[in-house]
């Protein structure tokens, strides 16, 4: 009974982090150095992200009734978990980033908005932006055809300054009202 009091806070403590949690990863980060361990913590924490290692009887006993009980085939061996609250696809985008140079750290799967994912299925996630990214590029998307427009509106108004010629469309429009119409 005593050990099972011992464990509960432990097991508190995971449920508590993946409560509203867009995406855990668990990977296996035998044989990284103690340099390559803190690099990788530092990477995940500056993206958002919680990392640790627990026991998988404990991490199976914090994900049941939550969507992350589909990583239970996963947890054979050393874990660690990466939990992400905010952005769905950090944890998958730093891990895999990650491992390209460490290959001492394994991605055994993860669920990602409430679905799972094999290590292979999450690779594709990995490579997805982040949300700031993502509006990063939609702004600049959105910028380009304004600020075209008034560059060119800039250039019309410095050749009339200049003396050139007017724009076609002002051209069009008086000739129209001097046209006859059909009905006179």
């Amino acid at each position: 009974m005593a050990k099972v009091e011992l464990k509960q806070p432990i097991v508190d403590e995971i449920s508590e982090k993946i409560n509203g949690a867009q995406s855990v990863v668990v990977a296996d980060g035998r044989g990284l150095t103690v340099a390559q361990d803190t690099e990788l913590r530092k990477a995940l924490r500056e993206a958002g992200v919680q990392y640790k290692v627990y026991k998988n009887t404990l991490i199976k006993r914090a994900f049941e009734g939550t969507d992350f009980a589909q990583l239970d085939e996963y947890l054979e061996g050393p874990s660690a978990v990466a939990i992400s609250k905010d952005d769905a696809t950090a944890a998958a985008r730093v891990l895999y980033k990650f491992a390209k140079n460490n290959d001492k750290l394994e991605i055994k799967g993860g669920v990602v908005e409430g679905k799972v994912y094999d290590a292979k299925a999450l690779e594709p996630i990995a490579t997805i932006p982040s949300r700031e990214e993502l509006l990063s590029k939609l702004l600049g998307s959105l910028q380009a055809p304004i600020t075209n427009f008034a560059r060119d509106i800039r250039q019309v108004a410095e050749k009339k300054a200049e003396g050139g010629e007017a724009a076609p469309a002002e051209e069009a429009a008086p000739a129209a009202e001097t046209a006859p119409t059909a009905e006179a």
